[in-house]
């Protein structure tokens, strides 16, 4: 437990923390054409809050579009790797206490990050942070596909059998595409994107190391599971800089309070 920024105890489970270098690495990005939707939804392109933001993968994108934008993040280690950009300001806070004036933020958007909050407390904090007439708009991506259906199956086999034990409870709220969250928005449309990337075999193996069920599993057993898995993808992939496209669907939940 550890204070947040309006003197309440809120409880930070940090699962990222200790792989916070590899995670900047090796995440995929997210496409130009969601900040460009975001930056027409959006009442005005003056000021964006991204809570969650990790290492900075939505703010910069966001940046490209709005004057001014405002990344928190529980994880003073994911912050540390953010890159700058001259209009993005990071800082550590929790997403249910922003410590930002109200009616400040003409968007709010999690990226990836919503199901670690404590919902009806961020979605209060949400609607204190927004202006009247502001948007609030998350995301997150479920599991890679890959563009090789042998490669396929040992990356699903790796995630749901060999890891499947060391997920938080959390990502069953990924799987269900946030569904299940309890939405206190007048929603609208929003688009059917996907993120998508072009990888060689170390790079693959890079994403993997960076998931949070895979340090979890080397913690447990003191051993790198990505080592036998990686092997396997060899005989599939061919030379390892072979580039291969993996895409992972997006699904977007937005409103307005």
């Amino acid at each position: 437990m550890s204070p947040s920024a309006d003197g309440t105890e809120a409880t930070f489970k940090d699962h990222f923390s200790g792989q916070a270098p590899t995670y900047s690495m090796f995440r995929p990005t997210y496409p130009a054409t969601l900040f460009e939707w975001l930056a027409a939804a959006a009442p005005r392109r003056d000021r964006v809050w991204d809570a969650g933001t990790g290492n900075g993968q939505a703010a910069g994108g966001l940046a490209d579009h709005f004057r001014q934008v405002v990344g928190t993040d529980a994880s003073a280690a994911q912050v540390a790797e953010a890159a700058p950009h001259r209009r993005v300001e990071y800082r550590v806070a929790p997403a249910e206490a922003s410590g930002l004036p109200a009616a400040w933020a003409d968007l709010v958007t999690v990226a990836q990050a919503l199901h670690w909050f404590d919902f009806p407390r961020f979605f209060d904090e949400a609607k204190r942070v927004l202006a009247p007439d502001g948007l609030l708009a998350v995301w997150c991506y479920g599991d890679p596909r890959l563009d090789n259906p042998a490669i396929d199956r040992i990356v699903h086999g790796y995630n749901r059998g060999t890891v499947e034990q060391y997920w938080p409870r959390e990502r069953d709220l990924v799987l269900a595409a946030y569904g299940t969250i309890p939405f206190p928005f007048r929603e609208i449309r929003t688009p059917s994107l996907a993120m998508e990337a072009t990888w060689t075999l170390p790079q693959l193996a890079g994403y993997l190391r960076s998931w949070s069920a895979t340090a979890r599993y080397a913690k447990a057993l003191g051993r790198d599971p990505i080592d036998a898995v990686e092997a396997d993808l060899r005989h599939a992939w061919g030379p390892p800089d072979v580039a291969r496209v993996i895409r992972w669907p997006l699904t977007i939940r937005a409103g307005r309070p």
